[in-house]
């Protein structure tokens, strides 16, 4: 969406300090031997008490309130009391919503007690290109020279960028346009940022994976040649300067 009015911009703003205190609160919660449906149920509790609703269940009728995925999981994880967290597991947590008509969604990937499974190179370099990505965005600027950045700078700290998943836009639905915010350079792909949209900015960094494949759950999604993959994710607003990252408080750069 575009924002036009003060009350738009206030709007996103409570459906935004929603999904990134659900998912900041999700992360503290989240311990060893607890199972993902424990952790979901917890999140779900805390975006009641917001007054907003899970964006996934209401868009696609997923089965849970947040997408939990572990280990090699990529994205969209169901919930489950069978899917124990075990000390170093990779866990990503994505949380969206809707609240009097306006949606937002953020996530992030981390790693639960100590780090046996050296992932934490990925989780820092996902963190990292988030983080310049986002400081490159505003209006006017290509959209695939974000990608190429993201790309780029996955490539230098010897990682790969998933090529079918992609950030979008968002506001009144979940998925709007501008949609396929690739985490590579495509060259035909002539879109430009405008200014005043609203954006789901989210990076896709894999191990040995280039692309994401679903299983048959109808949800999960995994790597085409397996390994690891890291995201995070921030809504922002492009302004003609910096964005406005409307879900900052989730604290993921803390």
């Amino acid at each position: 969406m575009l924002i036009t009015t003060e009350e738009e911009l206030i709007g996103m703003k409570k459906v935004s300090e929603a999904v990134a205190c659900t998912l900041r609160e999700m992360r503290d919660y989240a311990k060893v031997g607890m199972s993902t449906k424990q952790l979901d149920d917890y999140g779900a509790k805390v975006l009641a008490s917001f007054g907003a609703r899970s964006a996934p269940h209401l868009t696609y009728g997923f089965p849970g309130c947040t997408c939990i995925s572990t280990g090699q999981e990529f994205c969209h994880g169901i919930p489950s009391d069978k899917r124990i967290i075990e000390e170093g597991t990779l866990i990503n947590i994505d949380v969206s919503a809707e609240l009097n008509g306006f949606w937002a969604d953020n996530g992030a990937s981390f790693i639960l007690g100590d780090d046996r499974n050296q992932h934490q190179k990925l989780v820092h370099t996902s963190l990292e290109i988030l983080r310049k990505a986002i400081n490159q965005i505003k209006g006017g600027v290509k959209i695939s020279e974000i990608g190429s950045l993201m790309e780029t700078e996955a490539k230098k700290n010897g990682f790969l960028v998933i090529k079918n998943l992609g950030g979008h836009g968002i506001g009144r639905s979940l998925h709007e346009q501008p949609d396929e915010l690739l985490n590579y350079k495509n060259r035909f792909d002539q879109r430009r940022f405008k200014k005043n949209s609203v954006l789901a900015i989210e990076t896709f960094i894999s191990t040995t994976s280039s692309c994401a494949v679903e299983l048959p759950d109808g949800w999960t999604m995994v790597g085409n040649k397996g390994g690891y993959m890291a995201q995070h994710e921030h809504t922002i607003v492009v302004t003609g300067g910096k964005p406005i990252i409307l879900t900052e408080m989730n604290g993921i750069w803390e």
